[in-house]
């Protein structure tokens, strides 16, 4: 019988989404390697105390290029068979034209340079025929924009889009899977109390559809419910 666990890492799994995913690959049986900002306690810490040491906890500044390289060396003996960033900000629905230069630059690394560092150096631990993932959304599609609002949000994730469309485009003999996912509208506190989903109703779609997708090369954009998101 083949007991060797499957390997996820999740860069950004404190809360919400994040927190969300850890779970669900718990409850599926794989090993999950989270990451937290900082050194304070989270959410993630009461989990892995229930995880019968499935669930280990890596600290990281996602948008410090140093302490990316050093999660690589400290997880250069591991062979991943899912890379997943899931980190993003916003501030505020503001017209472009008000942003200012600061909150633009902000909102640019974290949530489109920041996780294609990620990418790029941390991809190559991950298995050729496993998966490289990004929690995306549908406000970063051009297509999909008929109404506009949240400016910079929506340009940050079209950015990120953009970018991982030109990573896998510039290694056309990537044989891993590469995934934007994109969520739906979920109650975080980025989402709003508002939204029509919960975590609990988001992240097991999200992971089945990537599960879906396991060893099928290229990219895609898709859906919680494996629909297709226009660019």
């Amino acid at each position: 019988m083949n007991d060797i666990r499957k390997t996820a890492v999740i860069i950004g799994a404190s809360r919400t989404l994040g927190l969300g995913l850890a779970a669900e690959y718990l409850r599926r049986g794989w090993d999950v390697i989270g990451t937290v900002r900082g050194s304070r306690r989270t959410d993630l810490h009461d989990l892995a105390e229930t995880s019968e040491g499935r669930l280990t906890i890596e600290s990281l500044e996602m948008t410090d290029p140093e302490q990316i390289s050093a999660l690589r060396d400290r997880l250069s003996q591991r062979t991943l068979d899912l890379l997943f960033v899931n980190a993003a900000i916003t501030r505020g629905d503001l017209p472009i034209g008000e942003v200012p230069t600061d909150m633009f630059t902000e909102v640019m690394i974290t949530n489109a340079l920041s996780p294609m560092r990620v990418v790029e150096t941390l991809g190559p631990l991950v298995a050729p025929t496993g998966t490289i993932g990004i929690m995306s959304s549908d406000q970063g599609s051009i297509a999909l924009n008929t109404e506009g609002g949240q400016d910079l949000y929506r340009a940050s994730k079209s950015a990120l889009n953009q970018l991982m469309r030109s990573y896998a485009a510039r290694d056309a003999e990537n044989t891993r899977t590469l995934l934007l996912m994109d969520p739906g509208w979920v109650r975080t506190e980025l989402g709003g109390a508002e939204a029509e989903l919960s975590v609990e109703e988001s992240v097991p779609g999200v992971v089945e559809t990537m599960e879906r997708h396991e060893g099928k090369r290229g990219l895609r954009f898709l859906d919680y419910e494996g629909n297709v998101v226009p660019w």
